[in-house]
């Protein structure tokens, strides 16, 4: 510590007064000495008073190269001449500093870089009488700790690059930088095919593969170009461009990079990318993220793997779809839904051997509204869960009433499917009405097992032991529709309406239904051939040895009355789906 003023004790002689202030300074000394803080005090003429051992460790001084008296300028000047201080501080600077924070009239504290990299916080505080106390320190691990933390509230953790958060700031700063003729393109891209992955390999496998996707991104895209993550496996792309075909090249330059095989742990990866495009107008960020999601969306539906611009009337219709999601779930609540069936027919006897359940919706303002614009929306939302539950009940409940030999088919959703307790709810609606299981046939698609297959085949299995039987919908649309007759021992398989439309133009679609025909009966299992609107397509499938049909030919799918008649001998009023 350096000296001070001390009491003069006389010699031989002492005083409880003089004790007491001896005892007084030590205790202010070893304070000064266990402070975490340097400290020094200075006078009104700037004279240096005190300092503490504290202050000559954070500036690396040695006992001896401070005093009493001592300027502040002069201690000031020692600093810099050793080089303790960043380069940019000066004797002045420094100065001027401490003047400031005095004349404010309060405890000021100012950041100092140190040339080793710590930085430290002087803080100057005003003493009554004239002169002043600074104290410093060192708060170099508080500051990165800040910066650290700082950084990763705009930073995805994951991959490291710009979040959301970030993304905003950074799109805000390229429109104002714009050059003359420069648009900002956004690009919202989106991986295909992602989720089999972290189903099949594990969440660990995805993260990785996240991260690979970010490392091509970061590679492929031009200097400028901001690449950030916007959680999920979705990216967003921001690059000032002077051209819309500027903005399409890179993604389709994109497409490509990301849609090239990984080879992750000895695995072989194949995914593709969507992707949207907004360009910079009269919107925000934010209006761009939100066009160029819109037309993400278009991508996406129109077959993936491509890329869409932004068009106003994507807009339009997304607040359309968004007014019928919200009726959607009204019309769940209000009980608007219906349950139509089409029959399915014996192509011998042209007896009924089954009626399909299709979920209408009859709107009050509408009218009936087609499952095409609303089953999809249901399916985005999860609101086929419990639509899907409440068809299969209501398709119950009619089936108690109708002849034992007829059965009823139910779509099931890979959602529902999805389900811990759907095997649970099956069994119960059945058991509630009274209903055989073998009197209930679940319709599933080639995406209930490309999705969680293992546990979607237990459940089936499951499904199937108690006698309800399984059919494979639109068989021949999906590329492994083959392959998973292998897996799981279908009870039939029903022939996609396609295949028959063209029986009559093209020789090969005569041939693709007997190939199937010929597979369902080698296994054992009932052809259905779906689609049947003339009589001479009902004849060339009969020829063919399939052994049910469905379509207009017949009926149309009828409400639950005019089932309810037919089979007290009155015929069916054919109303349109």
């Amino acid at each position: 510590m350096g000296p001070r003023h001390r009491p003069t004790e006389e010699t031989g002689s002492s005083s409880p007064f003089s004790d007491q202030l001896i005892e007084q300074n030590r205790r202010f000394d070893a304070a000064l000495e266990n402070m975490s803080q340097g400290l020094c005090m200075f006078d009104a003429e700037g004279h240096l008073l005190v300092w503490n051992k504290r202050y000559l460790e954070i500036f690396g001084l040695a006992a001896d190269q401070l005093w009493v008296g001592m300027f502040q300028r002069q201690i000031l000047e020692t600093l810099v001449a050793l080089g303790r201080y960043a380069p940019g501080f000066t004797v002045d600077n420094l100065s001027e500093g401490t003047r400031i924070s005095l004349v404010q009239g309060q405890a000021t504290s100012i950041l100092r870089e140190l040339a080793d990299g710590r930085t430290v916080s002087a803080t100057h505080r005003a003493m009554s009488g004239g002169g002043w106390v600074a104290t410093f320190e060192d708060v170099t691990e508080r500051r990165r700790n800040e910066e650290r933390i700082t950084y990763m509230a705009r930073h995805d953790a994951l991959t490291d690059l710009p979040n959301r958060v970030a993304l905003h700031e950074i799109g805000a700063t390229l429109l104002a930088q714009l050059g003359p003729g420069q648009i900002l393109a956004v690009l919202c891209l989106d991986l295909d095919r992602f989720k089999p992955v972290n189903d099949g390999f594990g969440y660990a496998m995805g993260d990785t593969l996240l991260q690979c996707v970010a490392q091509r991104l970061q590679r492929h895209v031009p200097r400028r170009a901001t690449v950030a993550r916007m959680g999920g496996d979705e990216f967003v792309v921001l690059h000032p461009v002077e051209t819309l075909a500027d903005a399409e090249a890179l993604a389709r330059r994109l497409i490509t990079a990301v849609s090239a095989p990984y080879d992750i742990d000895g695995s072989r990866l194949e995914i593709g990318m969507s992707v949207g495009i907004a360009l910079s107008g009269d919107g925000d960020v934010a209006a761009l993220l939100q066009n160029a999601d819109l037309a993400l969306h278009q991508s996406k539906s129109d077959g993936r793997g491509t890329s869409r611009v932004f068009e106003a009337q994507m807009d339009a219709r997304a607040r359309a779809r968004l007014t019928l999601e919200r009726e959607l779930r009204d019309a769940l609540t209000n009980g608007q839904f219906e349950v139509f069936y089409q029959p399915l027919v014996d192509l011998g006897s042209n007896d009924i051997v089954g009626l399909e359940a299709l979920a209408r919706w009859r709107h009050p303002e509408r009218g009936l509204v087609s499952p095409a614009v609303f089953i999809p929306i249901a399916e985005e939302t999860g609101l086929i869960v419990p639509l899907g539950e409440w068809v299969l009940r209501q398709a119950c409940r009619d089936a108690a009433r109708w002849p034992g030999h007829v059965r009823v088919a139910v779509n099931v959703s890979p959602h529902q499917l999805r389900q811990r307790t759907f095997a649970t709810m099956v069994v119960s609606a059945l058991a509630e009405n009274a209903v055989d299981p073998r009197r209930l046939e679940l319709e599933i698609t080639e995406s209930v097992l490309l999705e969680e297959t293992d546990a979607n085949l237990k459940t089936l299995h499951a499904l199937r032991a108690s006698g309800v039987r399984i059919a494979m919908d639109d068989f021949g649309t999906g590329y492994s529709s083959i392959s998973y007759l292998r897996s799981f021992p279908f009870d039939k398989i029903k022939i996609d309406r396609s295949f028959v439309r063209e029986i009559g133009e093209k020789p090969e679609a005569a041939a693709i239904i007997r190939a199937i025909i010929g597979l369902g009966q080698s296994l054992n299992m009932t052809t259905l051939v779906e689609g049947i609107e003339t009589e001479g397509q009902r004849k060339a499938v009969l020829a063919e040895g399939a052994d049910e049909m469905q379509g207009y030919l017949f009926s149309h799918p009828c409400p639950a009355r005019d089932i309810d008649a037919l089979f007290d001998g009155a015929h069916p009023r054919t109303e349109a789906a």
